[in-house]
Parts: C-alpha cells; sequence; structure tokens
C-alpha cells in the first residue's frame, strides 16, 4: 500500500521512480512549495475527489458494529481522545477549573475511567487549565490566530499563539485564513502556518503541537478540503482538524474520511505521520464508534490513540460515560449521573 501511494503521489511532484520512497518525496515536495505557481500547479493536480465513492465508504463504513467487549475498549478508547473544550465568551476561572476537574476524573464514581486528552480554552485561560492539571498527563490545548473567524493581522495572530505558549499551552489549535484560500492565494495561506508552526517552538528547543482547522463548512467542495490538507501537511501541520465548531456543519464522516484519506496518503509518500481530528457535531457513542472504525480501516491500528487521532466534542463525553456505566452495571443512570458542561 505504502509503495503505491508514494508512487501516486510522485507523479505529482515529478518524483523519480527510482526515489519513491518517504526521504525522496518529502524532499520532493518541497519542490511543490517552493514558488505560488508551483503550490497552485500542485495543489490542482491532485486527484479529483469522487463525492459518490467518498459518501459512499463513509456510509458503509458507518454500519460497522462491535460486540459488548469491543464496545467496552472502542468507548474507553473514545474518552481518552476527547479535547475537552470551553470556548465561550463568558468563561471564567472557576468554569475552566471545573472542567479541567472533569477531564481529570470524568466518573468520580470509577477510578479506571480514563482521563481525556486535553482540555482546549482561548489563550488567556491558558495558565488557569495549566495550574488546575498539574500533573494528571492531561494536555492544556489552546485556540489562536483570532479563532474563529481568523480575520486577524498575521502579527496579531503570531502574538495570540506566543502568548498561549508561553502559558503553557502544549498544543495550538489555529484557524486558516478561508478568505486567503477560496481567492487561490495559497502561499499566504502556507506561509501563515508556518509562521505559527514557528512561534509554537520555546526557547528550551520544544514546542506546542499544531493543529490546523480547515472549517470545512465553508470550503465548499470536497476538491477545496484535499488541498487544504495537503497545504497544511506540507507548511507542517501536527494535526488536520476539520471544524471549529462554531458554523452551520462541522465534522461529517465523508469530510473526516477525506482527512484521513490526506493524512494516509501524505505518510505514504513521505514517511510523516499527520493527527485528525473531527470537531463539531459528534454528539453519541454510537457515532464515537463510527469515526474509529474509520480510522481503524483507513489509516491502521498505529493512530488509534489521542496521539494521532482527537475528538472536537465535549458534548460526547457525557454519553460515553453513560453508556460506560450501563455496560458495567447493566443498566443507564439517571440524566442527572454526569456534570452539566
Amino acid at each position: 500500500m505504502t509503495g503505491r501511494y508514494a508512487r501516486r503521489y510522485a507523479r505529482l511532484v515529478t518524483m523519480p521512480s527510482v526515489t519513491s520512497t518517504p526521504t525522496a518525496g518529502t524532499a520532493a515536495l518541497a519542490d511543490a512549495t517552493a514558488s505560488d505557481a508551483a503550490l497552485r500547479r500542485f495543489l490542482h493536480g491532485l486527484p479529483g475527489v469522487d463525492a459518490v465513492g467518498l459518501e459512499a465508504r463513509a456510509a458503509m463504513l458507518g454500519t460497522r458494529s462491535i460486540k459488548t467487549t469491543a464496545k467496552a475498549y472502542a468507548i474507553d478508547l473514545a474518552i481518552s481522545m476527547i479535547d475537552l473544550t470551553t470556548l465561550e465568551g463568558a468563561d471564567t476561572a472557576g468554569k475552566v477549573r471545573s472542567l479541567s476537574a472533569k477531564g481529570r476524573r470524568p466518573d468520580p464514581t470509577d477510578p479506571e475511567t480514563p482521563k481525556v486528552a486535553a482540555i482546549c480554552v482561548y489563550p488567556d485561560m491558558v495558565a488557569t487549565a495549566k495550574e488546575a492539571l498539574a500533573g494528571s498527563g492531561v494536555k492544556v490545548a489552546s485556540v489562536a490566530t483570532a479563532f474563529p473567524a481568523g480575520r486577524a493581522a498575521l502579527p496579531v495572530k503570531l502574538a495570540d499563539t506566543r502568548d498561549a505558549v508561553a502559558a503553557g499551552a502544549d498544543e495550538i489549535d489555529m484557524v486558516i485564513d478561508r478568505g486567503a484560500f477560496l481567492s487561490g492565494r495559497y502561499l499566504q495561506v502556507f506561509e501563515e502556518i508556518r509562521a505559527v508552526k514557528e512561534a509554537c517552538a520555546r526557547e528550551d528547543g520544544s514546542a506546542a503541537r499544531l493543529k490546523v482547522i480547515f472549517e470545512t463548512g465553508e470550503l465548499s467542495t470536497y476538491d477545496n478540503i484535499r488541498r487544504a490538507c495537503w497545504l497544511a501537511m506540507l507548511a507542517g501541520a501536527d494535526f488536520i482538524k476539520t471544524s471549529t465548531g462554531k458554523v452551520g456543519v462541522n465534522a461529517t464522516p465523508p469530510n473526516t474520511l477525506l482527512l484521513m484519506e490526506a493524512a494516509r496518503d501524505f505518510h505514504a509518500a513521505t514517511g510523516t505521520r499527520i493527527g485528525v481530528k473531527p470537531a463539531g457535531g459528534i454528539r453519541t457513542t454510537k457515532d464515537a464508534v463510527k469515526y474509529l472504525v474509520m480510522v481503524n480501516e483507513t489509516l491502521g491500528e498505529d493512530w488509534l490513540s489521542n496521539e494521532w487521532f482527537r475528538f472536537g466534542a465535549s458534548s460526547l463525553l457525557n454519553d460515553l460515560l453513560m453508556q460506560r456505566q450501563k455496560l458495567r452495571t447493566g443498566r443507564y443512570s439517571g440524566p442527572d449521573y454526569v456534570t452539566v458542561d
């Protein structure tokens, strides 16, 4: 499979057939970003998305069922992949501490319940979350770059990012400039992602991981989503993410499958693994299981960890906890079993 996808994308960047290896692929892909014209040529040379095939495969994968033991494993895995989020204008330090406590111990009655992957907050709340999560192993993620619209000058976006990293953010979720992308100013978007990636670096040599949000609901076509994926991966994204959760259309099985396919193909061509994060609209255990099946079937078991796959879906946690309680005790809990986020 790896050789097949490396060859497929090698053609697009004129890689010699004798050097279709991850190292050679990385070098050749670098040529695709040498100029605005080269980047445009590469992105518009990507294979067009078969919309019917994509949607049919996503629907087919969504019909897979798993049995009790596997379901228990899937529920715990999904809990461990959640970025528990509060991104409201009315956020307070108390709310962030409360959410952090829930992330550390989602079910106070069962210490075996996994912790979530991260608590995601605005930059001004990073220090509060960092203090509340000290020693827990739960990451602190922060949205930046004028989230969710991304309508700010680059120096403002970089200052936003640096403030979050300086306050202790382990991860940065940035939004691309959809206006620039839809206008065809691909190199501008590429350079902005690169600049934010550089702003994630710390003086000690470590860096916050960068998740790049496309807002797929605003990109209009599957072809645009595929181009955005490759643009972000070429620019150094650690994760590619569907959406902010702040628009009408957020994560869907087809657009998430498209991100997974892009990450798979990029890994085949370069040897670099990219994480995937669907966000917004994933609310039930049944939904989460569908996405986990999709990860397993498209990317493989190596991506089935919170290192490489996340859910941006805070309301999902409550349903997972209730389903977990049902498997453990044989009965559903009352509506007051879980806390209201």
